[in-house]
Order: structure tokens, then sequence, then C-alpha cells
């Protein structure tokens, strides 16, 4: 790349701007959607959703009109997720899902996150868009740590709802929530309350796989950065611990429900049922699996306990796209993992930190349409480390 490209890459860490930080929130906040809003009215509210992500996206083409436009690197990473996006597009030919026009409408969806995101990247100035966006993200992960708190208490002392507000998809908003604003903090920018408060409310989702990824890759950062003074360590692990112990009750209770009186299907054992049983299906086409949307209403329920997806990120795909499934998710994150190698040295640690979050959480959880790290994020992420990387090079 000549050096002149470069100058489409601007570098100040200072401005926010509006439209992607409102991408972001909504990104994080939809979650909340159909939960405050359409409870009475799912179908309703899976409809709003929709036709929030178009509206976003259509705001995003009138960059074509009065941007101008600029060079985006298209990353080894994404590559691999375009790929993914084309073949669960494409499975639609062969999906057992109850309706192709409902799936079709879900793959839309998700496309346009993609697409937002490519849009936002290719029209404002790159490295302040995407950060911006992340700010964005930070904002709408706090505002559903709020909705949270104030959530009823579930039968199984867990806040929100298992079918509209799930407590494991609010866990994972808030880690991703972490991710970004630590992200930000090493770009020079305050984020240190949003952090603490999305960390203490994932305690309070109770999550256990959410909280045991996010326990185990944070333990990486801390041993593995150099740039964390022992001071820092010291207060986070004490942190930690006093966390721990102010949830020590509530943790003791949920231990006694969720051993006695929890539903069974939810138990590690019922989990191992039904990765067991998913697997099976799988095996019956181990090629090209059973298609996009092609797990729910379609797979039975396990009790009363209606699955939404696997459990666990490589079975999902297995049954979804089969061992294309498989191919294509260790390209992603292979080649996510390798092009992180790019990134400056904290940043690196990082990101590799969430990677590893990543991998543990989809042991046990996953998207019921995406990947783990939806794709968006890896578009963003990819973008965002290729740039300073390219920057030094020329330098150089």
């Amino acid at each position: 790349m000549m050096p002149s490209e470069t100058l489409a890459y601007p570098v100040s860490r200072t401005s926010t701007y509006l439209f992607p930080a409102s991408v972001g929130f909504y990104f994080a906040a939809r979650l909340a959607l159909s939960y405050l809003f359409f409870q009475a009215e799912p179908r309703t509210g899976a409809i709003a959703g929709l036709a929030l992500n178009l509206a976003f996206f259509i705001c995003s083409l009138f960059y074509v009109f009065g941007g101008r436009a600029h060079t985006v690197p298209i990353t080894t990473p994404f590559r691999w997720a375009l790929c993914f996006l084309t073949v669960s597009l494409v499975s639609l030919s062969w999906s057992v899902t109850v309706s192709i026009p409902i799936a079709a409408g879900y793959w839309s969806g998700m496309a346009a996150d993609v697409a937002i995101v490519w849009m936002i990247l290719r029209y404002q100035p790159l490295t302040d868009a995407g950060e911006s966006l992340m700010k964005g993200y930070v904002w709408g992960a706090c505002f559903i740590a709020i909705v949270t708190w104030f959530s009823p208490t579930m039968q199984d002392l867990r806040p929100g709802n298992d079918e509209y507000f799930s407590p494991n998809a609010v866990g994972f908003i808030c880690v991703l929530g972490v991710y970004f604003s630590q992200y930000l903090n090493r770009a020079a920018q305050g984020w240190r309350v949003a952090p603490v408060f999305l960390s203490v409310t994932l305690m309070r989702t109770l999550s256990k796989s959410t909280i045991i990824a996010f326990c185990i890759s944070q333990a990486y950062l801390l041993l593995r950065d150099r740039t964390v003074s022992a001071t820092t360590r010291r207060t986070a692990i004490l942190g930690a611990i006093v966390i721990f112990a102010l949830f020590w009750p509530l943790i003791s209770s949920y231990y006694v429900v969720y051993t006695n009186a929890g539903n069974q299907a939810e138990t590690l054992t019922g989990r191992i049922g039904i990765w067991g049983f998913v697997l099976l299906r799988g095996l019956e086409n181990p090629w090209i699996g059973h298609g996009f949307h092609g797990f729910r209403n379609v797979i039975p329920a396990f009790g009363d306990f209606e699955a939404w997806h696997a459990h666990n990120e490589l079975i999902q795909q297995f049954y979804t796209y089969g061992v294309l499934g498989l191919i294509m998710l260790v390209g992603i994150y292979g080649s996510f993992y390798w092009h992180l190698r790019k990134a400056s040295s904290q940043v690196r640690i990082l990101l590799n930190s969430l990677l590893l979050f990543i991998l543990i959480w989809g042991l046990a959880d996953t998207d019921r349409f995406d990947l783990s790290l939806p794709m968006w994020a890896i578009l963003l992420i990819s973008t965002l480390v290729y740039v300073p990387a390219l920057q030094d090079e020329v330098t150089a």
C-alpha cells in the first residue's frame, strides 16, 4: 500500500461521532426492547427490532450521498466472517426452519449489523468512528445493567426474564461492555466507572458460564499485561474478593435452588443431555447441516426448557452448517487470533483476553444466529487493530 493512502486513516482519539455512538448504544440496548415494550406481543417486538435495524441501515446509506469514502482494509477475519454470512444466506435453501420468510428476516438483521458498521468505518474518520461505536455500546450496556437492577427476580433468584431478557444475554453484554471500556482506556480515554458497574451487574445476573469465563479471561489479562501496575493488580484482586463476599449469600441461595428446584435441563447434566441430543441430530446431515434458523421450533423442548440454541458454539455450528460450519468457525477465530499479532502489546493482550473469554463462554453458551463474537464486532476490532499497524509500517 502506498504511503499516500494512509492519509485516509486519522489517528485522533478525542472526538465522539453521534451516529456511530447511537449504533453502538442500539446494539447493546436492543436486548431490552421486547422486555420493556412488547412482552404481550412478542411477534410485534421482533418486527420492531428488525424495523430499527433497517432504519439504522438506511441512515447509514446517507453517507453515500454526503460523505467522502476512504479505503477500509478487508482483514482476513472479516473475509471469513463474510464467508460465514454468505453460507448462512445460501443455507436458507436447505434450512429445516418452520418459516423461510422469518428466517430471512433474521438473516437480514444480522447482515444489516455488519453493513452498518462497514458504512460507518468507510465514510467517517475511521479510528474516531470505531471508538465512538464502542462508547455507544458501553452506554447501552450500562442502560441494560440499570434495567437489570430494576427487573423483578425470577424463581431461580436471577433478574430478568428467560424469554425476553435472559440473564445470560445480559451477562454477555456486560462483559463486552467491560472489554470495550478497557480498550478505550488504552486509547487514553477515561472509562473507569463503567467497567466496575458492568462487572458488578454481571455478578448479579448469576450467569454461571459467563462469570467463570470472565474471571478466567480477566485473570489472564492481569497476569500478562505488563502495563498494569502492582497497585492496580492488588486493587482488582481485592475488588473481586469484596464483590464475591457481598454476593456470597445470594450465590449460596442460588446454589440451593439450582441443585434442588431448578430446571434439570439448565444444570450441567442437563446441558450435556442437550449437547448429546443436538449432536446426534447434527449427524443426520453432517456436511452442510440443517441450515440457518433450523433450531428453534425444530428441536423439541427438553421438559419445560425450550432451548434456543445448542448451548455450545461448536455443536451449534455443526448442527447448523455441518463440517462446513466447523471449518468456518476455526477459520474465523484462528485468523482473528493471528490478526491480533498486528496490534501493540497491551492491546493484543487485551483482545487475546477477549478471545479467551469467547472460547470459554462458547463451551456452554452462544448466539442463536450469529457467532459468539458477533460479526460486526469482528469487523470493528480487526479494522481498528489493522490501521495503527499499517501506519507504523509506513512510518518505519
